[in-house]
């Protein structure tokens, strides 16, 4: 692409440039061309001959080093052209789409195919936050019935794919869809009944500092049911016994221990037998054993229940253990997903190194 400057010296100011103030403060030919013929030029009258031809005789031979001085300030090399003594400059920009193709030349957006339908489906979906592009043009399935989980390096809108599931967020173009429902196009009542089939887990558990982990837990039966408190009391007290808290009713928030607090969000996101199952990375602040210990109990709790659950993170390891499909997101986009062995197994240099923790690839500090 060619930007062309009309009437612009080298700093971008009317006048002569670096090389011709030099000339005239040395007295060279240069500087008659500009005192004079610049004058002449603007009034609207050719420059004289005998001018043309004492500038023309007098211009010192160029020599390599003027020549490279000439090409730093955009003349004649690869980095543009001059024309009418600097009145017309022209500057090479780079190509934006080339910049941006090469941008994604590790989205292959390739996908997989797991054999199951998808509960959740992301349609070219754009999403900025002012000038912050965060979602660009993400086209992601998450599949029925199965625990997925969406990986990449952090900030590149993982949690912002929650809130889009859930209606918190809506695109700013593309569409987000739910068992075949499109998240954005429904009314308060049909979102607010769709957000039934969710349940969500969120970083630090999220309970009310307030209330005790009995009243914690069931606050969404309470809140969006009918049922007596005999049946509120017996769904959760088993949930409670499911997560390893069942002899915790009575203790305060500040009481608990992170892991335990995670359990607790746990078994609140359970009562209400959702469909779906949102883990916010469930494993940020806690160790590697009670890591592995929540993460074997996000896979008893989906062999009992089924469901689809998706689980956002960028921890490879919980990925290794639970991980039955992974959708790798960088730059707003997915490089790659799919089964999750066919994912550690995959020849992407992106996936290759974020799947291995390698310090060596695409992915830097940037």
């Amino acid at each position: 692409m060619r930007r062309f400057n009309f009437g612009r010296g080298e700093e971008g100011h009317d006048g002569p440039s670096e090389a011709q103030s030099e000339q005239a403060a040395a007295g060279g030919g240069g500087s008659g061309e500009w005192a004079e013929g610049r004058s002449d030029w603007a009034a609207g009258h050719d420059e004289p001959a005998d001018a043309q031809g004492a500038s023309a005789a007098d211009e010192p031979p160029t020599t390599e080093a003027a020549t490279r001085e000439e090409s730093a300030r955009g003349g004649d090399g690869d980095g543009g052209a001059t024309t009418g003594g600097s009145r017309v400059s022209v500057v090479n920009e780079p190509d934006r789409d080339g910049d941006q193709d090469d941008e994604y030349r590790w989205h292959t957006g390739k996908t997989i195919d797991t054999g199951s339908q998808d509960a959740i489906e992301f349609i070219d979906v754009y999403k900025a936050f002012g000038r912050a592009k965060i979602l660009r043009g993400l086209n992601m399935g998450v599949p029925e019935d199965k625990i997925s989980m969406i990986l990449g390096p952090s900030g590149t809108g993982k949690s912002v794919c929650i809130k889009h599931m859930v209606g918190l967020l809506y695109p700013d173009e593309g569409d987000v869809l739910v068992h075949g429902q499109s998240v954005p196009n429904l009314i308060d009542d049909e979102l607010f009944e769709m957000r039934k089939k969710f349940g969500v887990l969120f970083q630090d558990g999220a309970l009310f500092g307030s209330m005790n982990l009995f009243d914690n837990v069931a606050f969404p039966l309470r809140q969006h049911t009918d049922k007596s408190e005999d049946e509120v009391a017996d769904i959760v007290n088993r949930r409670l016994q499911e997560v390893g808290l069942g002899n915790a009713n009575d203790k305060m928030p500040n009481e608990l221990s992170g892991g335990m607090r995670k359990r607790a969000g746990f078994a609140r996101a359970l009562v209400l037998d959702p469909d779906i199952v949102l883990f916010d990375e469930p494993d940020s602040g806690l160790d590697p054993v009670r890591c592995a210990l929540l993460c074997e109990l996000i896979q008893e709790i989906h062999d009992e229940n089924g469901g689809a659950y998706v689980v956002i993170t960028h921890d490879i390891a919980s990925a290794r253990r639970v991980a039955e499909h992974i959708s790798v997101l960088w730059k707003g986009r997915i490089v790659e997903s799919g089964p999750a062995q066919e994912l550690f197994n995959s020849d992407n240099p992106f996936v290759r190194q974020f799947l291995s923790g390698e310090s060596q690839g695409p992915l830097g500090m940037e």
